[in-house]
């Protein structure tokens, strides 16, 4: 019994673990964060041609800006909420008595 008892609580550990890893929080995220910083560096100094287009709005600036801001909200979410494996009701047959 007692190997049987490892055996399962190293399946619940990976189980854990690929639950954080696959998390859709986790690529939403790290592709927001990614993305804000290359927009907000393009955004930092746009060309003439650019403000003209966008009516004078450091358009890239700003969207970057919101971009990072979300992407790091997923993270926090995901730091301050892991993801917690799903949980499985006991079969019948495990319970005592039988």
């Amino acid at each position: 019994m007692s190997d049987l008892h490892k055996e399962v609580s190293d399946l619940e550990r990976k189980s854990a673990t690929a639950a954080r890893l696959f998390d859709i929080r986790t690529i939403i995220g790290g592709l927001f964060v990614v993305y804000g910083v290359i927009v907000t560096i393009a955004g930092i100094s746009p060309s003439e041609a650019d403000l003209k287009k966008a009516q004078g709005v450091h358009i890239n600036l700003w969207t970057g800006l919101a971009m990072l801001a979300l992407g790091l909200f997923f993270l926090v979410w995901l730091k301050l909420r892991p993801a917690q494996p799903p949980v499985t009701a006991p079969d019948a047959t495990d319970a005592p008595g039988n």
